[in-house]
């Protein structure tokens, strides 16, 4: 392990490595060990008692953050003319067809989130394996897919996030900015950890959420007593 900093130091000595905090807790300390000169972000890891190969115990949903994630969200909307004007309305940072997918097919993805329409699928399919691996991939299950593109491309810029359990079962979600006072904190992590609950497989035997970590970009992980994290304190 490389050498801490003098700051790093700091913030270390402010976390209780074998403490569990309650929610609450740690939403109150998470700010303090951020050590970073920009806004932080605030990350929640949720590890669950699932087998993701099993496609019956695979967990992926989306949820809006009450205070947003603090994030400029770039959306690009992919569709035909008469859906541009909705979209721009709506706030879309880009928003077009062909020229949009020869610019990726160039190896340009410099947006956070793809709306497009259903019409327009079978043309992005191609390039599919370009935005697959980015996450970008538009879904009709996220909200990403559908013809009320004005609708998602708000919902998408006030705080709406869609996320998947990874292949070693965990979670990982940005919920808020180091800037963000504690009781925001709390209320986006309590609606995701709601929304992660609402989503268990029934196929499921044993403990489904195993353990909760709460933290900063580059900053130590706070564990989380899975009681309290799962029920509203």
């Amino acid at each position: 392990m490389s050498k801490l900093t003098k700051n790093q130091k700091v913030v270390y000595a402010k976390v209780d490595s074998d403490k569990q905090y309650r929610l609450s807790e740690a939403c109150d300390l998470v700010a303090q060990t951020s050590f970073t000169k920009f806004d932080a972000s605030v990350d929640i890891a949720v590890r669950l008692g699932v087998d993701p190969r099993k496609a019956n115990q695979m967990v992926r949903g989306v949820v809006t953050l009450p205070h947003g994630t603090g994030k400029q969200v770039r959306v690009l909307v992919l569709c035909t003319p008469d859906k541009e004007e909705e979209a721009k309305n709506a706030g879309a940072d880009h928003v077009g067809l062909d020229e949009y997918i020869d610019k990726i097919k160039g190896g340009w993805t410099d947006v956070d989130v793809i709306i497009c329409t259903p019409s327009v699928m079978a043309k992005i399919g191609p390039i599919g394996r370009i935005l697959g691996p980015r996450g970008l991939m538009p879904n009709p299950k996220t909200g990403t897919v559908t013809m009320e593109v004005g609708k998602a491309v708000t919902e998408v810029k006030a705080g709406k996030i869609d996320f998947k359990v990874d292949k070693t079962g965990i979670i990982h979600a940005s919920i808020g900015k180091v800037s963000f006072d504690a009781i925001k904190i709390q209320e986006n992590a309590q609606e995701f950890l709601n929304t992660v609950i609402k989503l268990k497989p029934q196929a499921l035997k044993g403990t489904y959420i195993k353990s909760i970590y709460l933290s900063t970009t580059m900053g130590p992980g706070l564990a989380i007593d899975v009681k309290s994290g799962t029920a509203a304190e």
